[in-house]
């Protein structure tokens, strides 16, 4: 009886059909309510006690096999019959295929991404839930310190030393811990700051930041550095950097490019000014540098930030950031030629 089941065993592994028909008669020839397996468990009780267990458990295996192998045959007949309805249907019409379009977040960053990648900065991430050290103390932002107000901050209510980062400086300090100078590297993400959703401004938004540690680094070195950046991107070689504050940068600036008032909406985006406030960027913080395990006797370096949402409206002429997030159809559609 056991070599039977054993023979079944293999009758089942090699089977094939090509038509649900065959499929069909199979399951009922072995699982069926008459089929094969259910004489098979009736006959268990004639089996003797010490071939039990083994022939139990022949038996068990050929349901499973049986089973599975209905299972998969059903499974391949469907995709050939929907191949064959998709790709074999003659009388279908020859409208072309949708083509999708990556989203205006993705280009530019990836536009950035590859700018940057040509000066010799890779790329870090980090996560998006992070620890106070990280995201504030490490970045001389020690507890109740004012400049803590600039950024309103989602924490999560039951760890208040847990939040939802408020920048990508954050993964800056994570590789500088892991990582010795030289150090050359940017970093994309998504950031959380709890203000006000408007045309302007958003919860949530993308930046990417730039680091660059070595000996000897000057302010010269991340003016030419970001000349380089507005060219390569938007095609203007006019900069301008006014003095600003960061916490974490000294000194610290903004940078503009000279949009330029050749049309309307340069005299709109630009106030009528012709200058443009595109990121902020200074002189890594030597106390920053030391939190880090990097001797700021020893090396220097800069940082600096923008908004990927910004980037994008300029290029883009997008008027509000809102429609980032809305996921309209017609408005990702607009960017399918821009993949």
């Amino acid at each position: 009886m056991l070599e039977k089941v054993k023979e079944y065993i293999g009758k089942v592994k090699s089977f094939e059909a090509t038509t649900a028909d065959a499929v069909e008669q199979f399951r009922i020839d072995y699982l069926g309510t008459k089929g094969l397996l259910k004489e098979l468990f009736s006959a268990f009780k004639e089996v003797p006690n010490d071939q039990k267990k083994e022939f139990g458990q022949a038996i068990n295996e050929l349901k499973q096999l049986a089973t599975d192998k209905v299972q998969q045959l059903k499974e391949q007949l469907e995709s050939k019959h929907e191949e064959a309805g998709v790709l074999g249907d003659l009388t279908r019409t020859g409208y072309p295929m949708n083509v999708g379009s990556r989203h205006p977040i993705s280009l530019v960053k990836n536009q950035i991404i590859e700018v940057f990648s040509r000066i010799g900065f890779n790329v870090s991430e980090g996560p998006e839930i992070e620890d106070d050290w990280h995201n504030f103390t490490a970045l001389n932002l020690p507890e109740h310190h004012p400049a803590r107000d600039m950024q309103d901050t989602f924490f999560i209510q039951t760890d208040p030393d847990v939040l939802l980062r408020t920048h990508t400086s954050s993964v800056q300090v994570r590789y500088m811990e892991d990582n010795k100078p030289p150090i050359r590297t940017i970093s994309p993400g998504r950031v959380f700051r709890n203000e006000a959703i408007s045309s302007r401004a958003h919860c949530i938004f993308h930046q990417v930041e730039g680091l660059y540690i070595d000996k000897d680094v000057s302010f010269a070195d991340l003016k030419q550095t970001l000349l380089y950046f507005t060219q390569e991107m938007f095609g203007k070689s006019k900069i301008r950097l006014r003095p600003s504050y960061f916490p974490f940068t000294e000194p610290s600036a903004e940078v503009d490019i000279y949009w330029g008032l050749e049309t309307e909406t340069d005299y709109r985006i630009t106030k009528g000014t012709g200058w443009l406030e595109i990121m902020g960027c200074g002189m890594v913080d030597p106390a920053v540098l030391k939190n880090c395990g990097i001797d700021p006797e020893e090396y220097s370096g800069f940082a600096f930030g923008m908004g990927i949402e910004r980037i994008a409206m300029l290029l883009y002429q997008i008027g509000d950031i809102r429609m980032f997030f809305e996921n309209d159809v017609r408005f990702l559609k607009q960017f399918s030629s821009a993949l």
